[in-house]
């Protein structure tokens, strides 16, 4: 049965802007397209880019939007089978075959069939993503596949091509329908190309200061509008620095907040130095900005948004 709460997918591009929209999540067109696109081909989206830019939030988002369960699978080195997948309930198992050794049962077919049935079958975010109903399917992130091995993305072969997954002892499990799959990298390592090509590709990029701005007035609707300004447009030019890791829209929308919760209205120099730490998480980068550099690109900031007031 179809769920009463689930919504089915956009129609067009527009109405995809405004379910993201209507989430807080201010997405660009060409995103929104390659999402609708996705949904509307049931293709996986294979999302790219730096760390904190919304490429994770984008799933949730959807899962929320559509009234749809999230199945995260959140990748690591050494992930294999029995986490992404599926496993037996050993001990129960165990316990099965003492049982029907004390009630006299021995006839091996038969306790094979009863310890190896779906009762004791473990379903892991995989195996359970491909058991949605029409209408309902849920959403199926794959969180930071470049963590994972070559090992691994060849197994997802099967399940992006067919959504099946052969289980030996039951056989072939099949989706009624397939899950609306969304799979996520950092580019720590290259993705084989036989994956993505059964993916449709987007790159997530930084926003402009635009847009960022107005994430920020989302998500921080409390901050100071003088504040929320001079931390998009002190971000923005932290990212233009050689630093080792720029701070991404997550870091922004922090650090607004922290600032937020410290009463301030605007950006001063002790600030910068005691909040740093939120924006910038290597000491060599917040070294560098203490070596003059932060103070050089705050009075920028402050110049630039007076003369375009």
């Amino acid at each position: 049965m179809v769920s009463s709460q689930s919504r089915s997918a956009p129609a067009s591009i527009d109405e995809t802007m405004e379910l993201l929209a209507g989430a807080d999540y201010v997405a660009d067109r060409a995103l929104a397209t390659v999402l609708f696109l996705s949904l509307r081909m049931q293709r996986p989206l294979f999302l790219e880019g730096e760390a904190g830019v919304g490429k994770t939030e984008l799933a949730k988002v959807l899962a929320n939007s559509l009234n749809r369960r999230l199945i995260r699978l959140q990748c690591y080195e050494g992930l294999d089978v029995s986490t992404a997948v599926y496993e037996w309930n050993y001990a129960a198992q165990m316990i099965e075959i003492r049982m029907d050794e004390a009630t006299g049962e021995t006839d091996r077919a038969s306790m094979e069939r009863n310890v190896f049935s779906e009762k004791y079958l473990i379903r892991r975010p995989i195996l359970d993503a491909l058991t949605g109903e029409p209408g309902a399917a849920p959403v199926l992130l794959i969180d930071e596949l470049d963590r994972t091995d070559e090992a691994f993305e060849a197994f997802l072969l099967e399940i992006l091509s067919d959504w099946q997954v052969t289980v030996p002892e039951l056989g072939t499990i099949k989706a009624a329908e397939p899950p609306l799959v969304i799979i996520t990298t950092n580019r720590t390592r290259e993705i084989h190309d036989a994956l993505k090509r059964r993916c449709l590709y987007h790159w997530v990029d930084y926003p402009d200061a635009e847009r960022e701005l107005e994430i920020v007035r989302r998500k921080v609707p409390q901050a100071n509008s003088r504040l929320s300004a001079e931390v998009v447009h002190y971000v923005q030019k932290l990212r233009q620095i050689d630093l080792f890791k720029s701070p991404g829209v997550a870091e922004t929308i922090d650090w607004a907040g922290a600032l937020t919760e410290l009463d301030k209205v605007a950006l001063d120099p002790e600030t910068v130095s005691d909040t740093i730490g939120v924006l910038l998480k290597y000491q060599d980068d917040i070294a560098r900005i203490g070596e003059g550099e932060g103070r050089r690109i705050l009075d920028e900031v402050k110049a630039e948004l007076a003369a375009a007031e």
